[in-house]
């Protein structure tokens, strides 16, 4: 058996630390080299370059010994003068070889759809400054007056400018600069739970415009938001954006536990923090990729689990445990009689009645005497009208920034009374977690800092990408008679050699998380099985076939 161990093209000498290469050529039992692969001693460089070791796949199937210096002179490091063989590395242990495989194809094989998401999701950051470009006439005044007209007589005039649809919302923001947004609602978007909205200047009554909304959400931001979750191709494409949040964290967390395996080759905060600039070809990319994807760790965390909540299956499970718990926001009852309570909105606010009215406004007391009876609130105040008799009218705060804020008041149409109240306040822990978790991941709940934060987030987390893929192509064999493409993976074989409390304590947790995310389940087994079948295969073609002829 030939021990090949020719370094990378793109392995640097460099005066201060040259690499160090081990070639050896003697004969080795077949069960050597097997239990090299099991315990996982043939290394390659991780995403993390968590070891100091490349190991290459020899002519017959068995595996080398490539040894290179480490990003920070660990294992593998000659003298200064660069005098005798470097020793050997020494295996890591198998957990580290498994983690390192599964970060390498979870790497992969999600960053695509990572990719993707990180870019819709820059671009949705920058929602909120686009709709001042493009719609600034419909979403503003020119002037602002003293005195405002009756949320009545603007009401007359978007039904003016919208003689069809049924009334559903009237919004009005605390912004003095903002019109008052009036939605109507229309059989034919009703699917789509879109409104036609009309923009009133509260000064003049005058009509500014009109456009077709999601929940308060422009056209634009409605297409960004759209093109973030679903790439704009309806349920099936949530299971894209499902798929990249189940990865993210696995990925993540990965990626932190392969950096913190590695703290013992730095040396000070500066150098485990910091890429090394003097670094050369694969060490430099890893460097940057290892050091960018610490920096924004904990934000890809955040991003994950809040996404998760309102995704398609994992989504689901979550909405199961909070009600559980109870953990689930309090509904308003608008019912005056023996009614049913209304549904209340989702996390975008807003909502459309549930029948068609012969007047668009009940009799008895004004929209400004509802908003007076709802008390002072910050924020915008989404009025919902009365759909059929029997019910009252609802006003619920929208204050995304921080002190975020969603109380929710029915107001009696006849007497103008307070008829139920539920407070922010009294919302449960996890019910107040979530809608704050959604505003911040949306931009809204620190206001620009939050969009700054998420573009820095989504920025690097391009980086990283780019980055790891660059490693993968950077560790290809350059060898005249070896060559390929792209490096090779971490070998595999290092789960057989975990210790036997770490399966009983990983395989019931990897089970439950299979569940709670069925995506990451369905994938995460998809690989197991193929990795499985490709080992097989490989293993087949490695042994000898029997001499039927020998005697």
């Amino acid at each position: 058996m030939t021990i090949n161990a020719d370094p990378p093209r793109d392995t640097e000498v460099e005066p201060e630390s040259a690499t160090a290469t081990a070639l050896a050529e003697r004969p080795e039992a077949p069960e050597v080299a097997e239990v090299a692969e099991v315990a996982g001693a043939q290394v390659t460089e991780g995403a993390h370059g968590a070891e100091d070791a490349q190991v290459t796949e020899g002519a017959h199937g068995a595996e080398g010994a490539q040894v290179t210096e480490g990003a920070h002179g660990a294992e593998g490091t000659q003298g200064a003068g660069g005098a005798g063989p470097a020793p050997k590395a020494a295996p890591r242990p198998a957990r580290w070889a498994l983690l390192r495989r599964l970060h390498f194809y979870a790497g992969i094989f999600a960053a695509p759809f990572l990719f993707v998401a990180a870019l819709t999701g820059l671009a949705y950051t920058l929602a909120p400054q686009l709709n001042t470009v493009i719609y600034g006439h419909e979403l503003h005044v020119d002037q602002v007056g003293n005195t405002t007209v009756p949320l009545a007589d603007q009401v007359a005039a978007a039904r003016k400018a919208h003689p069809d649809g049924t009334l559903a919302t009237v919004s009005v923001l605390d912004d003095p600069e903002a019109t008052t947004q009036i939605a109507f609602s229309v059989p034919e978007l009703a699917a789509a739970e879109k409104v036609h909205t009309v923009y009133v200047d509260p000064y003049t009554g005058e009509v500014r415009g009109q456009l077709t909304t999601w929940y308060n959400a422009t056209p634009l931001q409605t297409w960004l938001d759209s093109f973030h979750r679903t790439l704009n191709l309806g349920d099936f494409g949530r299971m894209y954006s499902e798929l990249a949040a189940s990865w993210l964290w696995v990925i993540s967390l990965g990626g932190l536990a392969l950096w913190i395996g590695r703290k013992r080759a730095y040396r000070g905060a500066k150098t485990a923090l910091l890429p090394d600039l003097k670094a050369k070809g694969v060490r430099r990319t890893r460097g940057w990729h290892a050091s960018i994807g610490v920096w924004i760790v904990v934000g890809l965390l955040f991003l994950s689990a809040t996404g998760l909540t309102w995704s398609q299956y994992a989504g689901a499970r979550f909405g199961a445990a909070l009600d559980a718990v109870q953990g689930h926001a309090p509904t308003l009852n608008t019912a005056l009689a023996e009614e049913a309570p209304a549904p209340t909105p989702s996390h975008h606010g807003g909502g459309t009645p549930t029948a068609e009215r012969t007047t668009d406004l009940p009799a008895g007391v004004s929209l400004d005497q509802v908003l007076e009876a709802a008390g002072p609130m910050e924020g915008r105040r989404d009025i919902t009208i009365p759909a059929e008799d029997g019910t009252a009218y609802s006003v619920a705060q929208d204050k995304g920034n921080w002190p975020a804020s969603f109380d929710q008041v029915a107001v009696d149409p006849a007497s103008g009374e307070v008829t139920e109240r539920v407070a922010y306040a009294d919302w449960p822990f996890l019910a107040k977690l979530t809608k704050i978790g959604v505003r911040a991941h949306m931009g809204e709940l620190f206001g620009v800092v939050n969009q700054v934060l998420l573009a820095a987030l989504a920025l690097g987390l391009l980086c990283v990408i780019v980055w790891g893929y660059r490693m993968w192509w950077q560790r290809r064999p350059t060898r005249a008679d070896r060559t390929a493409p792209l490096g090779s993976a971490p070998p595999r074989g290092g789960w057989r050699t975990l210790p036997r409390w770490f399966l009983v304590i990983g395989i019931p947790i990897t089970l439950f998380v299979a569940w709670a995310m069925p995506l990451l389940g369905i994938t995460l087994a998809a690989f197991l099985v193929i990795d499985l079948l490709v080992g097989a295969f490989r293993w087949a073609l490695r042994t000898p076939a029997p001499n039927l002829t020998e005697r």
